[in-house]
C-alpha cells in the first residue's frame, strides 16, 4: 500500500498552516514554495481539504488559507480519507474459486453462515482487522500532535547545546 504523493502534500500543507496559525492565513505561493510543489497542483489538493471543511479560503489580496478548525481535531485519517477516498483497502475477489469454498464450509461448519448464504472470506477477515488498525493509528495522529513533536524535538536540540 503505497498513499500519494497528494496526501504528502496535504499533510505538510496543513502542518505549515498549523505553524503559520499565529501569523494569519497562508497564501498559496507560500505554501508551494515551502513545499516546493506547482501552485496549481497545489491548489486542487487545497481545494479537496477545503470542501471536506479541513481548511478554509480566506478571500482577498492577503488572502490564501487557515485551518478550518483546531490542529488537534485534524487528524492523518481524516486528511487521507479526503485525498486517497474512503474506499476499502482490500476486497477479497476470489470468493466464487474451490479454494474459497472449501474454506469456508470448513470455517462455516456448525455456524449460521451457511444459511445466509454469504460465506465469509478469510483471508478478507484479516486484511480487514489490519485496516482498522491503521485507521485506529492515524486517528490517533493530529496535525498538532507532530507539531508538538517538532516544538519538542526543538527545544531538545537547544538544550544540548
Amino acid at each position: 500500500m503505497q498513499f500519494s504523493k497528494s496526501t504528502d502534500y496535504a499533510l505538510h500543507a496543513l502542518i505549515h498552516l498549523g505553524h503559520s496559525e499565529c501569523c494569519n492565513n497562508v497564501g498559496i505561493k507560500e505554501l508551494s514554495a515551502t513545499l516546493g510543489v506547482s501552485e496549481s497542483y497545489l491548489s486542487k489538493i487545497m481545494s479537496k481539504l477545503r470542501q471536506d471543511g479541513i481548511v478554509r479560503a480566506v478571500p482577498g489580496v492577503n488572502g490564501g488559507y487557515e485551518l478550518a478548525r483546531p490542529a488537534d481535531e485534524i487528524t492523518f485519517l481524516d486528511v487521507i480519507q479526503v485525498i486517497e477516498g474512503r474506499q476499502q483497502l482490500f476486497e477479497c475477489s476470489n470468493t466464487n474459486s474451490r479454494q474459497h469454498r472449501l474454506l469456508a464450509e470448513e470455517g462455516a461448519a456448525g455456524r449460521d453462515q451457511e444459511r445466509s448464504g454469504k460465506c465469509e472470506c478469510l483471508v478478507e477477515k484479516v486484511m480487514d482487522g489490519a485496516e482498522q488498525h491503521l485507521h485506529q493509528y492515524l486517528r490517533e495522529h493530529t496535525i498538532q500532535s507532530v507539531l508538538d513533536e517538532a516544538i519538542k524535538r526543538c527545544s531538545h536540540e537547544v538544550n544540548k547545546k
